[in-house]
């Protein structure tokens, strides 16, 4: 069978190859440390796994559900945006749940991009808006966002990319990879730049609950009739990434238009999920507490053992990662990546995999035990292969 045209406009999902590599060198014996992928190794709260267990025991929860999911759970997702970012949203048109939010980067672009239509993407950026675009023949141009500029937009760069193709602009604060939080000024003129030319601003909103004193929604910054949406996720905030719990925000015209589009390729979400993410919005700030201190704690040992390692980075970020310049002594991040894994047992993630301006760059991951990051700093001090 020859395959579609418009898979050799991407490669296999570089986390998807990765994998492959690191079963490879264990086949082997060698024992790898993973740091590499934001998959929260925490557990799910307890009583929102209850709640899946006692849902699915209910009459109807085998049912096709509605394509808009429960009113209930709407009503959570309306309730949590109001007490996390003090947003009002209208439950019945302003808000859509999703299985996951990286389905709706797609059918975002379904919705309102025709082939040779442009979109433009933060370098560097989370690779799925890029893919999925380039698969329905949308070009994309990339932003660059820089250390210097604290990894913000270059609005005299976007000024001269737009164009009377030009369909969406993503953004994504706090930023992966880099940790970057979202600056007020900065969403402010985001918001103006897309009214100015008529597209659509989405900001992809996943990490504002991790290590973040201050959760931001950019409809804090824009009124109901702008262009604007937003992605958010139970999946770093409520330890839930395998449970594909997400939802989209904001203008409910463009919400109406995605779900034209959504509604062609499932058929609802699972009725007793549902019902524990309902649970999971409803849980006590304790807990987040918590799981915050824990991930405040592994931040600081990654910080200690990159002082080992001689690489550059900066403690204000927020989110799930430590983003880090490489040593002087190594070309790029991706071969200081290779001399990590190969010659530690370490996985990181090379900054390049997220655009250009991260080929000096490295990426860890904060979803790792805090034992597991003592042994690698055990490993990078030794001369031997782990």
């Amino acid at each position: 069978m020859t395959p579609a045209n418009r898979l050799q406009t991407v490669e296999e999902y570089y986390f998807s190859k990765k994998r492959e590599e690191i079963l490879a060198l264990e086949e082997k014996g060698m024992n790898i440390i993973n740091m590499g992928i934001g998959n929260p190794d925490l557990p799910t709260h307890p009583q929102v796994i209850a709640e899946l267990e006692q849902a699915a025991s209910e009459m109807g929860a085998n049912y096709y559900q509605s394509y808009k999911g429960l009113p209930e759970l709407r009503n959570a997702f309306q309730n949590w945006y109001l007490k996390t970012y003090q947003v009002q949203l209208n439950p019945e048109t302003e808000i859509l749940p999703l299985m996951g939010s990286k389905e709706a980067i797609m059918h975002i672009h379904m919705a309102f991009c025709n082939p040779g239509d442009e979109i433009l993407i933060p370098n560097p950026g989370y690779p799925t808006y890029a893919s999925t675009a380039k698969l329905l023949a949308v070009n994309v141009k990339e932003y660059g966002i820089k250390e210097e500029h604290n990894w913000q937009p270059d609005f005299e760069e976007l000024e001269g990319l737009v164009n009377e193709k030009t369909k969406i602009l993503w953004m994504n604060y706090p930023h992966m990879p880099t940790g970057a939080k979202a600056q007020k000024e900065s969403l402010k003129s985001l918001v103006a730049f897309a009214k100015k030319y008529q597209i659509l601003l989405v900001n992809d909103n996943p990490y504002s609950s991790i290590l973040n004193d201050e959760a931001i929604s950019i409809h804090s910054f824009c009124d109901r009739n702008d262009p604007v949406i937003e992605l958010n996720s139970l999946s770093k905030s409520h330890n839930m990434a395998g449970w594909r719990v997400g939802m989209v925000s904001g203008n409910a015209e463009i919400i109406n238009h995605i779900l034209k589009v959504k509604s062609n390729f499932d058929s609802g979400m699972f009725k007793p999920i549902q019902k524990a993410a309902i649970k999971a919005m409803d849980l006590g700030q304790v807990w987040f507490d918590s799981i915050n201190a824990e991930y405040g704690n592994r931040r600081e040992k990654i910080w200690r053992m990159l002082d080992i390692l001689e690489c550059e980075y900066k403690k204000d970020g927020a989110g799930l990662f430590v983003w880090a310049k490489i040593p002087k002594s190594f070309e790029s991040g991706e071969k200081f990546s290779d001399h990590l894994l190969y010659e530690k047992g370490i996985f990181a993630s090379p900054g390049s995999i997220f655009g250009s301006n991260g080929k000096q760059y490295i990426r860890f991951s904060l979803c790792a035990p805090q034992a597991d990051i003592d042994q690698s700093m055990e490993r990078i001090t030794q001369k031997t292969t782990a």
